[in-house]
């Protein structure tokens, strides 16, 4: 079973989704980022500034859909990928922002790590894990606030 999140600057998860654990992780990404839904005072923000993504994600159906939405994608590229030398429009990669990707490392070392539950997978039932994921999520960010 894995689990994909989509996490905020500070931490906070703003969608949680688990697949299968044969999938590969972009297969599920464009799910991921059409449940993103922030509360504000007026509509619902369903679009991030901008997306950092280790280099797994580079993908041109990824870069694409985020552009197509008129989202940053700040992705490295995957030189196992590139068999030869891409040609047209260089990608957009900006070292000093893709620092802030070791939040979404931290999220997931404080799900494994505080909530022993969700490591070792015990639940049988889809729906029971991600209600415990759902509580661990909860549990995360009022200890934030």
């Amino acid at each position: 079973m894995k689990i994909h999140a989509c996490v905020s600057c500070e931490g906070f998860p703003l969608t949680i989704q688990i697949s299968s654990g044969k999938e590969h992780d972009r297969q599920h990404f464009i799910e991921v980022m059409e449940d993103i839904k922030v509360k504000t005072d007026g509509r619902p923000r369903t679009r991030p500034l901008e997306v950092l993504a280790d280099a797994a994600y580079d993908d041109t159906e990824i870069r694409q859909y985020l552009r197509s939405r008129a989202i940053k994608s700040n992705i490295p590229i995957n030189t196992r990928n590139s068999k030869r030398k891409k040609r047209g429009r260089p990608t957009r990669f900006d070292e000093e922002t893709y620092y802030y990707r070791g939040t979404i490392e931290r999220f997931f070392a404080w799900l494994k790590m505080g909530f022993r539950k969700l490591a070792s997978r015990y639940e049988r039932l889809n729906v029971v894990f991600k209600g415990l994921l759902d509580i661990a999520c909860f549990l995360l960010c009022w200890k934030k606030v």
